[in-house]
């Protein structure tokens, strides 16, 4: 009979727990820095405000994860240069404002974080882009100039591809000695200074180590990383170094933490190329049949979920991400920046944007102030934007 109790106590407590976390997550903001959407809206034609069979983001989803702002991701492959990619760009761009018109009621373009709080009252997420890559600006400042008109909050400096002005952390990995320059050219310091003139925020995701440094030296703004994680977890070149995370707080940014399963789990990469390996023939044949590797490789997940999701790192993973950054330089400084529909792999339980609400219990069960959790999961967001974007 005590047992019994005690199980029921138990059983009482994790329940009444799990509404707390619940009510909590439904009273902050929750702003989510990074979502890869859009690219692959233009080639499904998706209808994103009904419910998706696949995928990580549509309305519906966004509704139940209480997600109140997206900043959603611009962003186009390499091989798009001059001529194609601002072009681009302005597509999924215009896709973003054909959603909106579609479902006003929904959701609504914001320009600043006073139109934010407009928006959520009258239950409405709120939506904004970044663009994703300096490649899309296709080496001209007038070409940020146009898209800080249509509404840019951020603008990565680099893809994993360099621009001719900014060096991005691959290639600063694995063609370092073949690059004509390292860091920020006079051209890469004088779109830094635009973008502060704008009010658009720089973005150091993706960038190489010495570009980032160039950036701390040149902006007058604090810089944000919209979807990066820790290198000393997860030795990989996308991570930050713990004296690039001091430098981006001691300048007043913030890190939003990446959800993605490699740069969170430092074993993960070996996984995937076994998992890949195993197979092989039917990932090559899909690939012929689509051409597109991403898309081929996601259909190999959804195809043997169980052995995929046997190497998706562990939620407890993301939130150690998360712990590391904040005991490092604070909770003033660490956000979230998911990067869904960018990759192929997210941890265990966080399939979509519905699972928001899980990140936050996750937070409060480590005894997290609920201070602390609302700038983490949002309120940082606002802090940081605000201080690029006056009102």
């Amino acid at each position: 009979m005590k047992r019994f109790l005690v199980a029921a106590f138990i059983l009482s407590s994790l329940f009444s727990y799990a509404q707390n976390a619940s009510r909590i997550h439904e009273r902050i903001s929750v702003v989510d820095t990074h979502d890869d959407v859009l690219s692959r809206q233009l080639i499904s034609g998706a209808d994103l405000g009904k419910r998706q069979s696949t995928g990580a983001f549509d309305l519906v989803k966004a509704k139940e994860g209480g997600l109140d702002v997206q900043i959603f991701s611009i962003w186009c492959e390499d091989d798009y240069g001059k001529g194609t990619a601002f072009k681009h760009a302005n597509r999924e761009i215009d896709s973003l404002y054909a959603l909106i018109k579609r479902y006003p009621r929904r959701i609504q373009f914001v320009h600043n974080v006073r139109d934010i709080a407009i928006a959520n009252r009258m239950g409405k997420m709120a939506a904004a882009f970044g663009v994703e890559g300096g490649h899309m600006i296709e080496d001209r400042l007038d070409y940020i100039d146009s898209l800080a008109k249509r509404g840019m909050v951020y603008l990565t400096l680099t893809w994993n591809n360099s621009t001719s002005w900014a060096t991005s952390a691959r290639d600063e990995r694995f063609k370092k000695d073949s690059l004509p320059h390292l860091g920020l050219t006079d051209l890469g310091k004088q779109m830094v200074k635009r973008l502060n003139d704008l009010n658009v925020m720089v973005d150091v995701s993706h960038v190489g180590e010495n570009t980032f440094w160039d950036v701390l030296k040149t902006s007058t703004k604090p810089v944000i990383a919209s979807h990066s994680c820790v290198y000393s977890l997860c030795p990989h070149q996308r991570n930050l170094k713990d004296e690039q995370l001091k430098a981006i707080a001691e300048k007043g940014g913030v890190v939003f933490v990446n959800f993605y399963s490699g740069f969170l789990d430092s074993t993960y990469s070996k996984k995937q190329d076994a998992f890949l390996k195993l197979h092989k023939t039917e990932l090559d044949s899909l690939v012929k049949v689509y051409n597109d590797y991403d898309r081929a490789v996601n259909m190999i997940n959804a195809k043997y979920k169980t052995e995929s999701d046997a190497i998706r790192a562990p939620l407890s993973l993301l939130i150690k991400h998360i712990d590391y950054m904040v005991k490092l330089i604070g909770a003033d400084h660490v956000g979230i920046g998911a990067d869904f529909e960018g990759a192929e792999s997210y941890p265990l339980g966080l399939d979509s944007v519905a699972d928001y609400p899980k990140v936050t219990a996750a937070l409060l069960a480590l005894n997290y102030s609920l201070p602390d959790v609302e700038k983490i999961m949002g309120g940082n967001f606002l802090r940081v934007w605000a201080k690029n974007k006056p009102r």
